[in-house]
């Protein structure tokens, strides 16, 4: 099927600058990243990490996507990124189902010296092997590793995991 709908996320972890500054840049002027047929949202996924300039509040939004916090009912005291994690899953999912968003990008910044490096969590989905063949195409002579992180026995409750193709993209 075609995609239709893609969103791109900026500060799941609220220390990490670059996505921050490019969806509040594509939030002000988003003709840049606007294709005719193509829904594309620039998302702050996590504010009140990103207005303390910290990780996170209370706990990892990058790791809160599994069954158990989507579903978890709505207290006083559940932890501040678990109640946006079910934002989100409202907002571009529900994780799983028909309706959920085709594509999520989540950049995320590292220390670590790997460069631009895409994030690649299912060695099976085939649209998202291909779009990762063409950027590294497009980015040619440019070295852009991707690192598979699928693993038979974990299921991951990343924030991108609500689209039907997740993507993660890190910049050193």
């Amino acid at each position: 099927a075609p995609v239709r709908r893609v969103a791109i996320f900026g500060g799941t972890h609220g220390n990490e600058l670059s996505g921050v500054f490019l969806v509040k840049h594509w939030q002000e002027n988003g003709a840049e990243i606007q294709r005719t047929g193509m829904e594309v949202k620039p998302f702050l996924t996590n504010p009140r990490a990103v207005k303390k300039c910290t990780r996170y509040v209370d706990c990892d939004l990058n790791r809160v996507f599994d069954p158990d916090n989507l579903g978890r009912t709505v207290v006083e005291d559940i932890p501040y990124e678990v109640r946006r994690a079910q934002e989100i899953n409202h907002i571009f999912g529900p994780k799983g189902s028909d309706d959920a968003y085709d594509l999520i990008f989540d950049l995320h910044n590292t220390t670590a010296n790997m460069g631009g490096t895409l994030i690649l969590e299912n060695s099976r989905d085939d649209f998202t092997i291909q779009m990762f063949h063409y950027i590294k195409t497009a980015l040619a002579p440019e070295h852009c590793p991707v690192l598979l992180i699928e693993h038979p026995s974990l299921k991951y409750a990343t924030t991108r995991s609500v689209a039907k193709h997740p993507v993660g993209k890190y910049e050193q």
